[in-house]
């Protein structure tokens, strides 16, 4: 409201260009109680004062020389915006009046001037013009307000517009959308303007009841103790436009200002990328990445769970292990990358096998394992066994290159074997090795025994490795002998253990455990020394300078620093180099073999021998031979076992002495234990042979009194000038055997008898013979069959079968294949016999002779006389 005080504060111009006019109004408003009051008599200058001044009332006189009040009015016009002129018009003259009001003057003042009239008008115009100024000011106020608002809420828009997040801004009490960012339209898929149609419920923000409780409790909260600091967060899904669930985390918050409704605000973050994630690492930690199967730890989950379900239903679970043979020497050769395509091939073959309610997991490298529930008929195991390695029988192909696989598999049953899943898959594993052990290719069940045999192992292990810090371990040496001088060459150094309690024990019950435990390389060093150490001992002594063999293991190519290992050792016990030779296995070669290669050389210029050990029984060819830098090849005991009697293992081992010398290799047979084993290899031009005929591996003692008691191989019968005839018979009956004997004497052959096939075979090996004779009808093996094993080994001789079998089928045949070169029967005409036998060595030294005159040594004497 305006108040007296205000008008009588109001500022006043009087324009008059009659001072007398002015003094006449000044003096009216002074004494009336006026304070503010200014006047002039020059018209010129109104308008910049009032642009200055901003007068309340302007009293301005119409009539005045050289500048009207119409004229001042328009000078001052541009300073009022609202076109409200504060002019209170003097005038005497009528027309003036109306002129000037329609020009913007609010109202006039007749000349003479009455001074009630004066005041009440000017009072009247002082609270118009004050009121509007008022009214103008608070206007100008609302609207300065208004900017601000919107400027605030616009600042709010693009602030909420420019997060990712969705928010949703709900009244408390009613719980429905007020508003919305641009965040959550994109998120859920609406334009704003069907968003706001939406519910809460809809869009998955929440029942009404629910968030109308939800704004209660923020509100009593934040009475008591004021706005929350940390907002509870939620995670829910949200529903899109589309009807696709949208997972995220909400959190809500109120927005209480004064005189305002209460809001409640909803922030959502879209965590899809979170939830994928989590997925992400939560299949990584449970299945394998290879393969997509369940991992380790998921198995034993999902074992579990089996376990206690199989309790309560009383059923029975069956977990087979099952490990890839020799899946090492197929990743070693082509190479990890296909190792690996190997694994997923054989594993989507294993997924087919199974039933949907079974379960196929890795266990790690190239061993997997199945958890089968079945009834109580332990035969559904077996089926599957025998599936899995069905599946195997097809080739794979990697890159090309075909692969043949087969599998080790360990069957344990709950609840007859173990109660507990990680005992089953231990038991499971522990008839997987036993499956092993057995060949391989195959499926075994565990059983107690095998536990006992693990329980052992483990024993075995503890203390083998408390052996190399006690020194338990020593080495025997066993004798190699040069076949053609017959003397000792050197010997071989074998570990043996001697155990607490247990005595001497054998490479074959420890050193598979040293190898699986990674020991032997630790244990392979201290061989190396060792074996420095007693070739210096013997080098100082008189027994002299011995070249000792070592086996190297693949493990200590790959783990252990071999050469510095060897020269260190070389070095310590002051030996030459050319007296320690290394024996290691086609296998150690094969893996790594730059490596390898680079090593051998360098230890090769030291002036070490390099031998191929147990040569025959793995997968290297001629071509890799020629790669590496080797002295010799050492025959497998396994292919000289049989060799006088089985013509496979016969033609292997010449295979390899060929070979070996045709790349200037010597060659070594191990594992001879029969004069016969020795003459056949001493015929077949091998080099060096060891084995129980010779000498069984000793302590080093005897080792020593062995080289210097210059003990050496019986003479090659070849040079003791044995007669050039040689006849073998070969008959079950000794009565037979004796009438023979007795007919050919007189004809001076060389006669040997034999009742079996076994005793004709090691003769055959020990003695040149020419012409066989030989009974159809024999135990164990007949005639024929034994001739025909000759003729592959000996394919040189005469061979004839004596018989009074009337069956002839089986002798024509042999006749017909070349195994039989006469067949005469029984009984026999001792005249024809003779001259039969005699055109036998003819035919033989017509053959094989060297076309000399005969009576020479080494040539037919057949004709030197005649048959009596």
């Amino acid at each position: 409201m305006i108040s007296q005080t205000d008008i009588f504060n109001a500022s006043i111009l009087i324009v008059d260009d009659q001072p007398v006019n002015v003094e006449l109004l000044e003096f009216l408003l002074s004494s009336t109680g006026y304070t503010a009051v200014s006047s002039t008599t020059d018209p010129y200058v109104v308008a910049g004062w009032h642009a200055e001044h901003q007068y309340d009332l302007i009293i301005l006189d119409m009539q005045m020389p050289g500048m009207t009040g119409f004229d001042v009015m328009e000078a001052i016009r541009p300073l009022e915006t609202e076109s409200w002129l504060p002019v209170l018009v003097v005038t005497a003259q009528p027309d003036h009046k109306i002129k000037a009001l329609e020009l913007g003057a609010r109202d006039f003042v007749s000349k003479p001037f009455d001074p009630v009239e004066v005041l009440t008008r000017i009072r009247n115009m002082l609270e118009v013009r004050l009121l509007h100024r008022e009214t103008r000011g608070y206007n100008t106020l609302l609207e300065q307000t208004v900017r601000e608002r919107t400027a605030e809420l616009q600042r709010f828009r693009s602030a909420m517009d420019a997060t990712a997040d969705a928010i949703f801004l709900l009244d408390a009490s009613s719980a429905e959308l007020v508003d919305v960012n641009d965040g959550a339209c994109r998120m859920l898929g609406y334009p704003r303007s069907e968003m706001l149609g939406q519910t809460a419920s809809r869009i998955g923000l929440g029942a009404p009841a629910a968030l109308c409780e939800q704004a209660e409790r923020l509100i009593a909260f934040a009475t008591a103790v004021g706005p929350v600091r940390a907002p509870e967060l939620l995670e829910l899904e949200l529903m899109r436009r589309d009807l696709i669930a949208v997972p995220v985390e909400l959190y809500w918050q109120l927005l209480q200002r004064a005189g305002q409704p209460t809001v409640l605000l909803g922030v959502a973050r879209d965590i899809s990328e979170r939830r994928q994630a989590e997925e992400l690492l939560q299949h990584m930690a449970h299945y394998d990445s290879l393969t997509g199967l369940p991992n380790r730890t998921l198995f034993f989950q999902t074992l579990t769970d089996a376990v206690a379900l199989a309790q309560e239903k009383s059923w029975r679970i069956v977990v087979l292990f099952i490990a890839l043979d020799r899946f090492k020497n197929i990743n070693d050769s082509l190479g990890a990358a296909l190792g690996d395509e190997l694994l997923r091939q054989f594993s989507n073959r294993l997924v087919q096998c199974v039933r949907i309610r079974d379960t196929v997991g890795r266990m790690g490298g190239d061993e997997f394992a199945l958890i089968l529930t079945m009834t109580r008929d332990q035969q559904d195991a077996v089926h599957m066994a025998n599936e899995v390695r069905e599946a195997l029988r097809l080739p794979f192909d990697l890159d090309g290159h075909p692969a043949a696989l087969s599998a080790s598999i360990g069957i344990a049953m709950y609840p007859d074997d173990a109660t507990d899943p990680h005992t089953l898959v231990k038991y499971a594993d522990t008839a997987m090795e036993r499956a092993k052990q057995a060949g391989r290719d195959g499926y075994r069940f565990f059983t107690a025994g095998m536990n006992v045999q693990v329980l052992a192992r483990l024993d075995m292990e503890l203390a083998l490795r408390r052996a190399l810090e006690h020194n338990e371990l020593l080495l025997h040496y066993q004798p190699k002998v040069n076949l053609h001088t017959g003397e000792i060459a050197g010997a071989e150094a074998l570990l043996r253990w001697q155990r607490p309690g247990c005595g001497l024990v054998y490479p074959a019950e420890f050193v598979p455990v040293l190898e699986d435990t990674g020991l032997i390389v630790r244990v392979g060093a201290w061989i190396i020394d060792a074996a420095c150490r007693q070739i210096g001992a013997w080098l100082r002594s008189d027994v002299g300078p011995v070249r000792v063999a070592v086996n190297v293991a693949s493990r200590q190519f790959i783990e252990g620093d071999l050469e510095l290992m060897v020269r260190s050792a070389l070095l310590r016990h002051d030996v030459p180099p050319e007296l320690l030779e290394l024996e290691l296995t086609e296998t150690a070669l094969m893996s790594n073999t730059e490596r390898t290669i680079s090593v051998l050389t360098s230890l090769k210029a030291l002036g070490l021998k390099v031998a191929i050990d147990d040569f025959g029984t793995g997968y290297s060819s001629l071509a890799y031979l020629q790669r590496f830098p080797i002295d010799k090849l050492k025959i497998d005991i396994a292919f000289v076992r049989d060799i006088t009697t089985n013509p496979n293992d016969a033609a292997i081992a010449q295979a390899i002495i060929s070979m070996a010398h045709s790349l200037k290799l010597r060659v070594i047979a191990e594992g001879v234990e029969t004069r016969a084993q020795l003459e056949y290899l001493r015929r077949s031009r091998c080099d060096e042979i060891q084995g129980y005929y010779f000498s069984r591996p000793v302590a080093p003692l005897e080792m020593g009194q062995l080289v210097l008691s210059g003990h050496s191989l019986p003479p090659d019968p070849a040079q003791d000038g044995q007669p050039a005839q040689t006849l073998l018979i070969v008959d079950d009956d000794v009565n037979v055997l004796s009438s023979l004997h007795r007919l050919f004497r007189r004809d001076g052959y060389q006669i040997l008898t034999a009742a079996t096939p076994g005793e004709g075979f090691e003769l055959l090996a020990l003695h040149a013979v020419q012409v066989i004779v030989c009974d159809q009808r024999m135990p164990v093996m007949s005639g024929t069959e034994f001739l025909s094993k000759v003729k592959e080994m000996y394919p040189e001789t005469i061979r004839i079968i004596l018989s009074g079998y009337t069956g002839l089928d089986a002798v024509l045949d042999s006749i017909n294949r070349g195994a039989i070169y006469r067949f005469y029967t029984k009984p026999w005409d001792d005249t024809q016999l003779r001259d039969n036998i005699r055109l036998a060595f003819h035919h033989y030294w017509l053959m094989h002779g060297s076309g000399r005159l005969v009576g020479h040594p080494g040539e037919d004497v057949t004709a030197l006389q005649e048959v009596k």
